[in-house]
Parts: structure tokens; sequence; C-alpha cells
């Protein structure tokens, strides 16, 4: 689809389309209302700067719309909506030892206990021990780092999504 194409959609279909990118539903609101936007670049930028304006609870939102890392199971039924992205965004983990996988699902446990949201992390080219490393790093944080580096994958995430919304990538 193009920007074009897209701008010619009814306030629903993009809506529909946005929201299969970021599942904040405020960021959702501010985009429609940022947009049109001439190129890719600059949808990207938009995209930016409406996820800054956002706050706290809007990106728990957007993260509450991911499977956990590793959860398999969840991604073909509670995620049917995204999960061809989410599928292939965590390609690594259906070639990862049984071990990993137990490490992974202890490790967000966790990391959910700790920060009370999901660890999320722009998996897309990242091995399932490369995972799991920063989530194990990434435990240590205290709260208020954490939320700003996990607002930033959602962000890398939200716009590989954009992209490949726009067969920019596959």
């Amino acid at each position: 689809m193009t920007i074009a194409e897209f701008d010619h959609l009814d306030i629903t279909e993009k809506r529909t389309l946005l929201y299969s990118c970021c599942g904040s539903n405020t960021w959702v609101n501010n985009m429609l209302t940022a947009l049109p936007a001439e190129d890719l670049v600059d949808l990207l930028g938009i995209a930016e700067e409406q996820w800054y304006l956002c706050h706290e609870p809007d990106w728990k939102e957007a993260f509450s719309q991911h499977p956990k890392i590793g959860d398999v199971a969840s991604l073909k039924q509670k995620f049917a909506a995204t999960a061809q992205w989410t599928e292939g965004e965590q390609a690594s983990v259906k070639e990862a030892s049984e071990q990993t996988l137990q490490q992974l699902a202890a490790g967000n446990q966790a990391y959910e206990q700790r920060f009370g949201y999901i660890f999320i992390v722009c998996a897309t080219g990242k091995s399932a021990d490369e995972m799991l490393q920063l989530l194990q790093q990434r435990l240590y944080n205290n709260p208020e780092v954490e939320i700003q580096i996990a607002m930033e994958e959602q962000l890398k995430i939200t716009n590989l999504r954009l992209e490949k919304l726009f067969g920019i990538t596959e």
C-alpha cells in the first residue's frame, strides 16, 4: 500500500492499520490527527513525534498488545491480527533450545513481576539467546530507566511495522 492509498482510506480502516503497528489508542488517535504524511520518511517522523507525546500508561497499553518473547502459543491465539509480523520478528525463537525457552519464560515472569508489564524488545534480527541475555541484563534496571528503554524498543517495533505496512521491508 502507498501512503496516498492509505490517505484515502476511511477513518476506521486507518485506525485498524495504525493499531496493528502500535497498540496504543492514544498514539493512534494522535496519528489520525497529525496525518497526512508526504512520504514514508515524513510518516516515520510523525509517528516518532506522536509516540513521544504519549505517556507511560499509553506505552504500557502498547506493550500489552505483544506476546511475551518466546510465547509461541499466544502468537497464534491472542495476537492473530499481528501474528504474521510478530512471528517474523520472533523467528529465531523457533530455533531456540528448550533450555533457552524455559529461561525466557522464567525471565519474562520475573520481569513482569518487577516492572508490571511484559519484556519489550525489538526482536528482529536477534537470536533467542541474545534476547534472553538482554532480558537478564534489563532485570537489573531501575523502573524509571527500564520504562524508557521499553518505550524506545516499542518505537523501533512500530517503525518496522509501518515500513512493512507500506511495503518497504519484508
